[in-house]
């Protein structure tokens, strides 16, 4: 049995606990701060008290930017990316657990190399893709180019998660009367729940803030998207900080909810992964 800390070093645990926090929630406050402050405030007098708070920010980028819209059409480019992606690449990543045919694991590296390709190097031959299919300009566009990489990625960590469940589950419901198909919606995907949800949030987040491809493939105002809209709050030379702060509170905030309303799936995901392969 193992003794019970002493007070002190219960102290230098919580200590350690308050410092960690603080510098990890600091520059949120600090963010949020400087979107309350009008641009004399924010150079003029320094400080990280609200002083001469405000919300004339929020509502110059509510009403006269219509900054809503762009975050609609993340969460929508974003939500819809994560489903097509998550959906696919279940079926993708059992296929090549479960399943014995010629060159599997060739396959399973090929899509971790696929995700690993930069995006910089990709956007070429989408760009001639995207035209000829004339998704240009169009959030089914962008939605098609975000799986290049969320489906390489989803699959390759869903391999990891249903390595860790044992094959004989599926045997077994095979021997019931079960087809593989039904082995598979019945029994892995119930118990890969934690996984899937993990995924689902990665997957989410890397759509939520990727900038190049919107940047490329949007050209209207209305349908930009979040992360593009915020650099187009940069003109020229001029930071117009507290609109930008303010944006990305906005930017912020709904990937801060997901992670807090997730994060006993996404331990418990990447817990799973983890035990096997």
């Amino acid at each position: 049995m193992f003794d019970k800390p002493a007070w002190w070093q219960k102290i230098i645990n919580y200590g350690l606990l308050i410092v960690v926090a603080i510098i990890i929630l600091f520059p949120i406050y600090f963010m949020f701060m400087v979107s309350l402050k009008q641009p004399k405030d924010i150079y003029r007098t320094p400080s990280l008290l609200p002083i001469n708070a405000s919300l004339k920010n929020y509502q110059e980028l509510i009403v006269e930017d219509h900054f809503l819209i762009n975050v609609g059409n993340s969460v929508l480019v974003a939500g819809m990316s994560t489903f097509v992606s998550v959906l696919f690449s279940a079926s993708a990543a059992y296929s090549l657990v479960r399943l014995k045919y010629l060159y599997r694991n060739w396959i399973g590296r090929l899509i971790l190399f696929t995700y690993l390709t930069p995006s910089g190097l990709l956007f070429i031959p989408l760009s001639v893709i995207i035209s000829r299919m004339q998704l240009g300009n169009t959030l089914h566009g962008l939605i098609f180019v975000y799986l290049t990489f969320a489906a390489p990625l989803s699959t390759w960590l869903l391999m990891g998660y249903f390595r860790s469940i044992p094959v004989e589950l599926d045997e077994q419901a095979m021997v019931d009367g079960a087809t593989r198909f039904q082995a598979f919606y019945k029994v892995v995907l119930p118990l890969a729940g934690p996984g899937l949800v993990a995924v689902s949030v990665f997957t989410f987040t890397a759509a939520w803030d990727e900038l190049l491809y919107a940047l490329i493939f949007i050209t209207s105002p209305t349908l930009q998207t979040v992360p593009v809209a915020i650099s187009r709050l940069i003109t020229g030379d001029v930071f117009r900080w507290g609109l930008i702060m303010a944006a990305a509170m906005f930017a912020a905030l709904p990937v801060m909810i997901l992670y807090y309303a997730a994060q006993r799936f996404v331990v418990q995901g990447l817990a799973a992964g983890a035990v096997k392969g």
